[in-house]
């Protein structure tokens, strides 16, 4: 298997969230951070922005303008098998829609990993290109989202898609 590409692109734009940077290379996103007190780690870093990093920037907007529902600019992320099989079930949630932690346990085969799961879910290395913030408790409560300024943002977010919660 030929090794990808060291990440090398770099765009900061601008959302209703903050700033947000998205990371990557010519193939795909590999990083995306929303600004957390207006921080990003990548200040004071100059953009190199790609191709891949102009769709995915193009495609946010759309979904902040409401005019998209789904992405399709290509991402990879890298992590245990565990991780990537639960962000593989976070790409299966539409807009819209929500899973608690247990569906995604039970949906890879550890229906008591609760622990585990929201673990993978807060390693998630690009939120909103593969949505973590469409997990809420089995109650509907937010129980915490580790992108941007916390459960403001996911509030914001789920908000935004018309997803009841509290």
């Amino acid at each position: 298997m030929p090794t990808p590409p060291a990440p090398s692109g770099l765009l900061v734009i601008d959302s209703p969230l903050g700033r947000i940077a998205l990371l990557g290379d010519t193939e795909a996103v590999t990083r995306l951070e929303i600004a957390t007190a207006g921080r990003l780690s990548t200040d004071g870093r100059p953009e190199h922005p790609t191709p891949v990093l102009r769709q995915a920037a193009a495609e946010l907007a759309e979904y902040f303008g409401g005019q998209r529902r789904t992405f399709t600019v290509p991402v990879r992320v890298d992590g245990t098998p565990f991780q990537q099989q639960i962000w593989q079930q976070l790409q299966q949630i539409p807009f819209g829609a929500v899973r608690g932690y247990g569906e995604l346990g039970r949906a890879t085969g550890r229906a008591t990993a609760g622990r585990a799961v929201g673990g993978a879910v807060g390693a998630n290395p690009v939120p909103l290109l593969i949505p973590c913030h469409r997990v809420l408790a089995g109650d509907g409560r937010i129980t915490g989202y580790s992108a941007g300024d916390g459960i403001t943002t996911k509030a914001w977010l789920l908000d935004h898609e018309g997803i009841a919660h509290r």
